[in-house]
């Protein structure tokens, strides 16, 4: 026999037995790892234009806070090709049963982006999508209904429905065609798909189905019609949601049934928080240090605790520090007449709250003093804030310990003419209104609108804006929604009033 052929023979029964399988084996390995787990660096500047990617990358830091990943793509991630075709496959599960997508939710969305502000796009063996703290902090706005919307990160995101986002994807995933038979078509029509990305979205779909199932049940509170007798639990609207609620019914499992309570609460606007160190950035000051706020918005983002976490936390916290809110586009000179005026009635009526060095500038003012809607203040009690920091030290965070104050917080107030609605609630439309004496507020008036309105100094709030992303019809009447309350300055004339709006203006 040629020699030739005895070695052909010989690696033939060689490869034939555990070699073979082990090469085999190796190369599944390295096939999973790549096509489930391998991690390539997150480029948040990759979808933008290429004549506009020097400026992205300029402004690095903000766009980390617009799209930069929380860590959470294991946990919470959704991939991106199922992400993509839900609204397509599921538009009856859309509020309202809307079409326009993603668009539907209020989202702010900036112009040539593939995702909206506060998603995520990260790949883990494929693109998974998840959320960010800008999902919450983002403004937008329009001088008129032909403008295109301004975008502003840090700002309060007063369109965004976050609550009917939760409820699509609940609709979506207890829908029978949330499978692959219900969903590949549209997956394949929209992405070039493999052999290997058939076989495996048999099996990824009803992963993720379950996943999301798991995740909205948690939420099922927030639809309780037995919140209180004859009574369903209050919506959120646009631009809020329940925050101590979402900390008692997650961190530390309470019981829906038993707890009564409503704290529903405006995405505040988190800018200049350099003026904030060493106050609360919570409604009613259950945490004194705005670093151990990020921590836990970003826990409950899904974002895991490690060696990563706290830097990344602080970076955050920089980031914000720097930011300044942006300038009223229709701000007076600081030397109008009218300003100086307003600004003498501000330091009369509003600094001692609103000014640094003020009598209670970034302190807790009691309850019983400022006489807004308490709801949002009964919500949280000692033994929830001792339960919320024993769970964060079990998970090796360590922060600054949350607390039951006695009240709502004074703190700063720049950027005031983009934080409407007014109050915690958000259940004062405009500056003129809360310049109005409480009982003459109105009862109802619609929430989500981007429109301005220059007159009222707010958002447009007494009719439903065919042009605008979110039209809620707010009831102030409503358990947490109350309009009493922060009387301060309602007793002035109508002249004094405006003036101090046109000091207002300039903040």
């Amino acid at each position: 026999m040629p020699i030739y052929e005895t070695i052909r023979r010989s690696v033939i029964r060689f490869l034939s037995g555990p070699l073979l399988l082990l090469l085999l084996g190796v190369c599944v390995v390295f096939y999973s790892n790549y096509k489930f787990f391998y991690v390539e660096p997150q480029d948040v500047c990759a979808d933008v234009e290429k004549a506009h990617q020097e400026g992205c990358r300029a402004n690095i830091a903000e766009e980390q806070f617009k799209y930069g990943s929380m860590n959470a793509e294991n946990d919470r991630g959704i991939p991106y090709p199922i992400f993509y075709v839900l609204p397509r496959v599921f538009p009856h599960c859309l509020p309202g049963n809307k079409l326009g997508g993603y668009r539907a939710f209020g989202l702010p969305w900036e112009e040539g982006r593939e995702l909206p502000v506060g998603f995520s796009k990260r790949r883990l063996g494929f693109d998974r999508i998840t959320q960010t703290c800008a999902i919450c902090h983002t403004a937008s706005y329009r001088m008129s209904v032909a403008d295109k919307p301004i975008i502003v990160p840090t700002g309060p995101s007063h369109t965004t429905q976050s609550q009917e986002f939760l409820r699509f994807l609940r609709c979506a995933a207890n829908d029978e065609k949330f499978s692959f038979k219900g969903m590949w078509e549209e997956i394949k029509r929209n992405f070039k798909m493999g052999l290997d990305d058939w076989a495996i979205y048999h099996a990824l779909i009803p992963v993720v189905r379950a996943r999301i199932l798991e995740q909205v049940d948690g939420f099922a509170w927030m639809d309780q019609d037995d919140f209180r007798p004859g009574m369903k639990r209050p919506d959120w609207g646009p631009g809020r949601d329940d925050p101590m609620n979402l900390t008692k019914f997650f961190l530390l499992d309470a019981d829906r049934h038993t707890d009564q309570t409503t704290g529903n609460a405006d995405f505040p606007a988190i800018w200049n928080l350099s003026a904030r160190e060493g106050q609360s950035m919570n409604w009613a000051g259950e945490t004194l240090d705005p670093l151990a706020v990020i921590m836990d918005s970003a826990l409950g983002l899904g974002a895991p605790p490690g060696p990563h976490f706290e830097k990344q936390m602080r970076d955050i916290r920089a980031y914000l520090q720097r930011v300044k809110p942006p300038k009223y586009p229709l701000a007076p000179p600081v030397d109008d007449p009218a300003v100086r005026a307003g600004r003498v009635l501000y330091q009369a009526n509003c600094a001692d709250c609103h000014e640094t060095g003020g009598k209670y500038f970034g302190k807790v003012v009691p309850i019983e003093d400022i006489g807004t809607d308490r709801e949002r203040y009964d919500t949280w009690r000692q033994e929830d804030a001792d339960g919320a920091n024993k769970v964060a030290l079990e998970m090796g965070v360590r922060r600054a310990n949350m607390v039951k104050s006695k009240g709502y917080m004074a703190g700063p107030i720049s950027g005031l003419w983009l934080t409407a609605p007014y109050l915690h609630n958000g259940a004062v439309a405009n500056l003129k209104e809360l310049l109005t004496r409480p009982q003459q507020r109105r009862l109802t008036f619609y929430r989500g609108c981007d429109v301005y309105d220059p007159v009222n100094m707010g958002f447009v709030s007494d009719r439903e804006e065919p042009s605008c992303p979110s039209n809620f019809l707010f009831d102030t009447e409503l358990p947490g929604n109350g309009r009493l309350g922060h009387a301060y300055g309602t007793e002035l004339t109508d002249v004094e009033k405006q003036q101090l709006i046109e000091y207002l203006k300039t903040l």
